[in-house]
């Protein structure tokens, strides 16, 4: 992997140190909810309520036909003359599996950092914060030279396993080859779908570049019975040509672009704007909700900007 690195600048890849550093940026944010009901997002260890017995008590209330009369208050009842009962809160455990991107697409930074660097630092850091917060974690790293996945443990080894795949598959950018992204994708989310039965809290981590309605089909199966939260990762020259001509290609394909003229920088603009748009009111649909992050701007702060005052 030195040998690797030694070909490219520092930011190209990433490493496990730089992943573990993601530690001290996860004690700066929180996925809990507040006063949040189970079948909401981000459910878990995030004080849902729930009628019964639990571990803290939440409130005292008017009864209600249905309610457990092993909860009635007496003391409050015979005070009021009107029957009240107790609402406890109660811990949900609420696993948590990171799936990130380490495609060929993701192989790509205008500025300072590559997506797939973004992606590794994003999915370290959830890792982390999941884990402080007493839930199981476990990762799925999706790659052109194969996948690797690691199942839920509320363990810090886990962890350490999840990143030290994402490094790897991380340096393999360097030599790998385009694959049949749909069919690789397809075999993804059958062997996800094996492991998030239901109530667990899934990150989809990546570009969607070449996202399909076939893409929108797996995350909505997986959103019937989970929380699905997704992640775009995308570099500001997928939006903001530069102001000068260039030419533009992969192994097989090449294009000039004159970013002189105002009209093709307004059609990269319009045109990504129209793809993240879509994207998102598609995602909403189905109550999926979509934060992006860029390579250029602090990880840490697009995040602590995000998650501010419990946004979801």
């Amino acid at each position: 992997m030195a040998k690797v690195r030694e070909k490219y600048p520092a930011e190209v890849f990433t490493s496990l140190p730089e992943l573990l550093r993601m530690e001290y940026v996860a004690h700066h944010f929180s996925l809990r909810a507040r006063k949040q009901k189970v079948n909401t997002i981000l459910a878990g260890k995030h004080a849902s309520k729930l009628r019964g017995r639990g571990l803290d008590f939440e409130e005292v209330r008017n009864y209600v036909k249905g309610d457990d009369i092993r909860n009635i208050d007496w003391k409050v009842t015979a005070r009021t003359q009107r029957t009240h009962t107790r609402v406890f809160t109660e811990e949900k455990e609420k696993p948590a599996l990171i799936v990130v991107d380490q495609s060929k697409s993701m192989f790509f930074g205008s500025q300072k950092r590559t997506k797939s660097v973004v992606a590794a630092e994003l999915a370290a850091m959830l890792a982390f914060r999941v884990l402080k917060e007493g839930d199981r974690v476990g990762g799925v790293v999706f790659a052109d030279e194969g996948t690797d996945i690691i199942f839920p443990k509320r363990d810090r080894k886990n962890i350490l396993r999840f990143m030290e795949k994402i490094v790897s598959r991380n340096h393999e950018l360097a030599h790998s080859n385009e694959f049949e992204f749909d069919v690789a994708l397809r075999d993804v989310i059958a062997r996800i779908r094996n492991i998030v039965t239901h109530d667990f809290l899934v990150f989809f981590i990546g570009d969607f570049h070449r996202y399909s309605p076939q893409t929108i089909k797996y995350l909505k199966q997986i959103a019937q019975h989970n929380d699905v939260v997704v992640a775009k990762v995308y570099d500001p020259m997928e939006r903001t040509v530069p102001k000068a001509k260039f030419i533009a290609g992969n192994q097989d394909y090449q294009v000039s672009i004159d970013g002189q003229k105002s009209h093709v920088r307004k059609q990269f603009e319009e045109g990504f704007d129209a793809d993240l748009m879509g994207f998102e009111a598609t995602l909403k649909k189905h109550r999926i909700p979509v934060f992006s992050v860029d390579t250029v701007t602090p990880l840490e702060s697009q995040i602590k900007a995000y998650f501010k005052k419990g946004k979801q």
